[in-house]
């Protein structure tokens, strides 16, 4: 009897076995996040095809509709049990290959500020990697197992698809468009690049997510500024938001950290991998002319061109949900590129997230806080996550997992602290929240052969002025962006402004395999021209000796600096890794009392005043 009963009972779990395997294959969901599913985890088991879809615009000026190459990764059972999910996409000028970082094909930024550069060496072209159908196997293994399909696709002029780069144009927004309106059943996609029969995406449910990094986390900015339906939510990381903000600042052609002379043109040759025939057509037309003559490499001032390519201008129809991701050390794109889009998106009541880290480029949010994210604006599971903390902040000495909750960032309870200088040139002179007066000018004399981290060791130069505070005797915590309010003169008529906040003195090297780098002991930074002291659209030459005023902001930053050391304001012309080379030699000069700049502190005066005291 007993051995019978235990029969009957591994039957019936077999059976209850056997029942879940033919039941259909579809999402799993716990504490408000997308879980791994066994029936989509086996690669062996997706399907990988890819076509093009057609748009509404032609940048190659063959008279056709240019078409995106796409590809698709899918679990099976979206065409066995005719599943339908939602889609993460993901869009790139870099899955066919790029020209490289060779200096040679950058322009020289050895030359006078205001002078015409020497045209730089076009690169090699670049030859086409990579092969149908798979374009990218990027975000695949994350996405598909957990019950999403995975899109890829090439921007326009690169790899298999039509057109031309424009490095922020508008067809670089209205790519994306066409191949969200395809997965929603409104634009035309076809199997092969020139041919007429049509592939449906009757497998997407019509809800859409992007992410990506860089360039590729520009990219799904730029669609959601088209207010296309169907695009839910998007996970920039890192992204660059305006291309005047990459390539100049206030006023000054400044290079992107690690990229000396590379400039807008440079970078359509760097990712044009579209097809050789049409190569010619899209060089002449974006690069030699639109590029040439829009992007102004002798003033640096902003226009039309730039007002262009800044997607700061073009959030009026934006609608998906925004988690931003960057890092507070990303000096290649720098940080402010995230957070002046958070703030817009957050005016405009767009759900919105910020995540900072403390390293450099990239760095996507923990998977959590995404996954978190497209479950509730792809799969529409209500799992709270609009009341979820709007800010995170990953603290100097924790993991990039482990970010830190706030209210908002900047954090609400920074207030901005105005310092003022006191004398000290060519050693240290004073940073107080008392105004010392009648403390007179101070000169510095120009020589872009000495870095920023030179100039900051330094104990005596006459290459930079600094100014420190008392030694802190609290952690004090910096949120936001410090403005400085600057007096100064230059004896030539165009001169590079560099301002640095810094923490002293300089961190030793914890490990003889890490050396201390400028980033270690850096808490932000800025650059001008002092030729823009009125207007960001219109520079004029300075005059010899006169002092001019101007005003701006400094890099977005969420900072604690340590009891026992010194905040110090840094003040020097040409900077060796971002600006141009000047012969050496002009002198600029400061105006102390006419000089201040205030920094955002958690707790504001009150805090301070107790860290110093």
């Amino acid at each position: 009897m007993k051995k019978l009963t235990l029969l009957i009972a591994g039957i019936f779990l077999i059976g209850v076995l056997f029942a879940q395997e033919m039941q259909p294959a579809k999402p799993v969901f716990e504490n408000g996040e997308a879980q791994i599913v066994k029936a989509f985890e086996d690669p062996d088991m997706w399907i990988r095809e890819d076509l093009w879809v057609e748009t509404e615009f032609d940048s190659d000026g063959d008279g056709k509709p240019d078409r995106m190459h796409v590809d698709v990764t899918r679990p099976r059972q979206t065409e066995t049990e005719g599943l339908k999910l939602p889609v993460v996409y993901n869009t790139s000028p870099y899955f066919a290959g790029t020209a490289g970082n060779n200096p040679e094909y950058f322009w020289n930024v050895n030359h006078e500020i205001g002078e015409k550069p020497k045209q730089y060496t076009y690169p090699p072209e670049i030859k086409r990697r990579g092969g149908r159908p798979i374009i990218s196997k990027g975000h695949v293994n994350t996405w598909v197992p957990r019950g999403y399909i995975v899109v890829h696709s090439s921007s326009p002029g690169t790899s298999l698809s039509d057109g031309s780069p424009t490095v922020g144009g508008e067809n670089e927004s209205l790519a994306p468009k066409a191949v969200i309106d395809w997965l929603c059943g409104r634009a035309k996609g076809y199997k092969t690049r020139t041919g007429n029969e049509e592939v449906n995406a009757y497998w997407s449910t019509g809800k859409v997510g992007m992410t990506g990094t860089s360039y590729n986390g520009t990219l799904p900015l730029a669609a959601a500024t088209t207010g296309v339906d169907g695009l839910e939510a998007i996970i920039p990381v890192a992204p660059n938001t305006s291309y005047y903000h990459y390539y100049r600042s206030n006023g000054l052609v400044r290079s992107p950290g690690g990229y000396m002379g590379e400039d807008i043109d440079v970078l359509f040759d760097f990712i044009h991998s579209g097809d050789l025939d049409k190569r010619a057509y899209a060089r002449e037309q974006v690069r030699d002319t639109e590029m040439r003559n829009g992007m102004d490499r002798i003033t640096g001032d902003y226009n039309d061109f730039w007002a262009g390519r800044d997607y700061l201008n073009q959030m009026g129809p934006m609608k998906a949900a925004l988690l931003m991701s960057h890092g507070f050390n990303d000096w290649n794109v720098m940080p402010e590129h995230s957070f002046r889009i958070y703030e817009a998106a957050k005016a405009k009541g767009i759900p919105t997230q910020i995540y900072y880290h403390q390293n450099g480029h990239g760095g996507p949010p923990p998977m959590t806080i995404m996954n978190r994210w497209f479950t509730r604006y792809l799969h529409e599971v209500e799992n709270g996550v609009e009341n979820d903390p709007v800010a995170w902040i990953v603290r100097e000495d924790d993991e990039r997992d482990n970010p830190t909750p706030y209210k908002d960032y900047p954090n609400p309870d920074a207030s901005p602290v105005k310092f003022y200088l006191s004398k000290g040139a060519p050693e240290k002179g004073g940073l107080s929240t008392t105004p010392t007066r009648k403390q007179g000018k101070e000169t510095l004399v120009d020589n872009y052969s000495f870095s920023s981290e030179a100039l900051a060791k330094a104990e005596y130069t006459g290459h930079r002025l600094i100014y420190v505070t008392p030694v802190l005797k609290e952690d004090v915590h910096i949120s936001g962006k410090p403005v400085i309010a600057i007096k100064a003169a230059s004896s030539k008529p165009a001169v590079n402004l560099s301002v640095y906040l810094v923490s002293l003195p300089w961190q030793e090297s914890r490990s003889p395999r890490r050396p201390v780098k400028i980033t270690d002991n850096l808490i932000t930074r800025g650059w001008a021209d002092l030729q823009n002291y009125k207007s960001l659209t219109e520079s004029k030459p300075l005059k010899a000796g006169k002092f001019y005023e101007m005003t701006f902001e400094l890099q977005p930053d969420d900072q604690v600096i340590k009891a026992g050391q010194q905040i110090g304001l840094m003040i020097f012309s040409s900077d060796k890794e971002f600006t141009l080379h000047p012969e050496p030699g002009t002198k600029l000069t400061v105006d102390l009392d006419g000089t201040s700049i205030e920094i955002p502190v958690v707790g504001g005066a009150g805090a301070y005043k107790k860290a110093v005291e």
